[in-house]
């Protein structure tokens, strides 16, 4: 054999995992996966957005586990020498902590695109499930990570959240105990938030995720419903592989450069250490994507008919998660029918509502 013609370093390697892997099966199978063009096309690019923001989470998550101390008595402490003498550590910090609030407005906007382009119809109906779940456990994750500095705004906010989980009824005292590991938030508290975070939280994403991705795989890129009544020559798609990836790809470089831009010009901050015994500052409010719900619950009444208003305002949001879940489930029957219409109206009512509440709160 001429040396023109033996295989490159490059082509071996291929092939010796070839013959292990079947990567040329892989290849193929993502070579002939298509993503319909269209109006809609950049809707497709945020389940990408927030898988790489969930990736840097984890990055900058592992590299704050060097130095971070769980602890009534060590954790501000841990924080504060983090971010003013270890090099770089405010930057791991910041990018930590603005990656965290970019994963949930894309995830939140990844919904709502899925919803008003109808993306979880038949035969979609679990995919619309398992990306739920994985909104709740990216919810879990910033109300768990937000006490973890364990300084006064965090502390305060923690506590305010657990309440509102202790007025549930029948539970209501046995999780408040669960979450904080006593009756007041404690050094407890902060040790079991910390597990949370680290270990029971990402496991469960990590699967659930898992198989979000497989679903996608399997079934595919959903095409709008006005496409699909196109002619075949009429409709247009693009390659996954390599044409949309690379394009994802570049997206996330975007991504990143703004995640960076934010880090920098606007570093997050680390409140006075938290004293249990000290009154309440005033301006204690949750996370942005927890304003609404935290705005509805401070404007209830003390009492609606003979519920508690804030019990009322918990058991609305819950059976309003629940219907939400259940989406897919809920919309059957014709295209244009009247069922379809009702959810329509209801969800630019539900955007609107987010959206109103959440800038009520900041304006106040």
């Amino acid at each position: 054999m001429s040396a023109a013609s033996e295989p490159q370093p490059l082509g071996r390697a291929l092939g010796w995992l070839d013959e292990r892997y079947r990567i040329r099966e892989l290849l193929g199978f993502l070579g002939h996966k298509t993503v319909p063009l269209g109006p809609h096309f950049v809707w497709y690019y945020f389940g990408g957005v927030s898988l790489f923001l969930f990736m840097v989470q984890v990055l900058t998550g592992i590299m704050l586990l060097l130095y971070y101390q769980p602890g009534e008595a060590t954790a501000h402490e841990s924080v504060k020498f983090l971010i003013s003498e270890v090099q770089f550590g405010w930057l791991v910090r910041s990018l930590h902590s603005w990656s965290a609030n970019l994963m949930v407005g894309a995830i939140f906007v990844h919904m709502f695109s899925v919803f008003f382009t109808r993306a979880y119809r038949k035969p979609r109906e679990l995919t619309w499930v398992s990306g739920f779940l994985l909104l709740a456990l990216t919810l879990g994750f910033g109300f768990s990570g937000y006490l973890l500095p364990w300084d006064e705004l965090a502390f305060f906010a923690t506590k305010v959240g657990t309440d509102i989980v202790g007025a549930l009824p029948v539970v209501g005292d046995f999780l408040l105990v669960l979450l904080r590991g006593s009756e007041d938030v404690t050094g407890a508290t902060l040790t079991r938030f910390f597990g949370i975070h680290i270990a029971l939280l990402p496991g469960l994403f990590t699967m659930i995720l898992a198989v979000h991705l497989i679903q996608i795989q399997r079934q595919g890129m959903s095409e709008p419903e006005h496409l699909q009544k196109q002619p075949a020559e009429k409709r247009r798609s693009m390659p996954f592989f390599p044409a949309f990836l690379l394009r994802d790809l570049l997206l996330w470089l975007v991504v990143l450069n703004v995640l960076a831009v934010l880090a920098v010009v606007f570093p997050w901050e680390l409140g006075p250490k938290a004293d249990p015994f000290a009154p309440a500052p005033a301006g204690i409010r949750p996370e942005w994507y927890f304003m609404f719900m935290f705005e509805t619950l401070k404007l209830l009444p003390a009492h609606i008919w003979i519920v508690e208003g804030e019990l009322f305002g918990i058991l609305v949001f819950g059976i309003g998660g629940l219907l939400w879940l259940l989406v897919p489930f809920l919309d059957r029957g014709s295209e244009r029918g009247a069922r379809h219409r009702w959810l329509l109206r209801a969800g630019i009512v539900v955007v609107a509502y987010i959206a109103i509440m959440t800038a009520r709160g900041y304006m106040q």
